[in-house]
């Protein structure tokens, strides 16, 4: 079996960085986000959005992530029902896309996910190992602001801390510094899976 890893991190901690760098090193990847997006396009997840939220989430019957997250986010209830809703949805693409990757040839290297809310939702144990990316608080608030991130409070309040993270991940990887330090980490943490 290819190893399947659970990649995780804070707002600005680069977890998409992190994920493009395992790409070039020979693993297969998905993010969660991106899964998300998908299923937002969906009929079915779109309907469910504005029929919770208003047709305002979904101008021109395409749904506003911004729009939706202002909702979701406003209450611990909408947050629950909107997690509800999309994370079994999730779990299931990213269950058809493992037993994708472990038909590939070549193999990958690994079969790695990226879950913000790893920890959170409980998915630990989903996979083999997992990867906490991390960095100092200045760095992460610096480019989570140049990406103008929406609710950034909201959302990290409802994160585990980074210490947090990094006490229950398999790996941790600093990335407080360049594209190129975080890959050879990230070389080294596949180095290891592989032995």
């Amino acid at each position: 079996m290819i190893p399947f890893i659970g990649l995780t991190g804070g707002i600005g901690a680069g977890k998409s960085t992190a994920l493009e760098a395992l790409e070039r090193l020979g693993a297969a990847v998905v993010s969660t986000d991106g899964i998300v997006h998908e299923l937002y396009l969906t009929p079915a997840v779109r309907n469910a959005v504005t029929e919770r939220f208003g047709p305002e989430v979904a101008p021109g019957g395409v749904v506003d992530r911004a729009a939706v997250a202002a909702q979701a986010f406003a209450t611990p209830a909408e947050r629950a029902w909107l997690e509800g809703l999309l994370w079994p949805l999730v779990g299931a693409r990213m269950l058809a896309w493992r037993e994708e990757v472990e038909r590939r040839s070549p193999r990958p290297r690994a079969a790695v996910v990226e879950v913000p809310l790893l920890f959170e939702a409980g998915m630990g144990e989903a996979f083999d190992a997992t990867i906490s990316v991390i960095a100092h608080e200045p760095v992460r608030g610096e480019r989570a602001a140049s990406r103008g991130h929406a609710a950034v409070d909201q959302r990290a309040a409802r994160q585990l801390t980074q210490e947090e993270k990094a006490a229950q991940a398999t790996f941790v990887v600093l990335n407080d510094g360049s594209p190129a330090d975080l890959e050879s980490a990230l070389s080294g943490v596949l180095d290891k899976l592989d032995s």
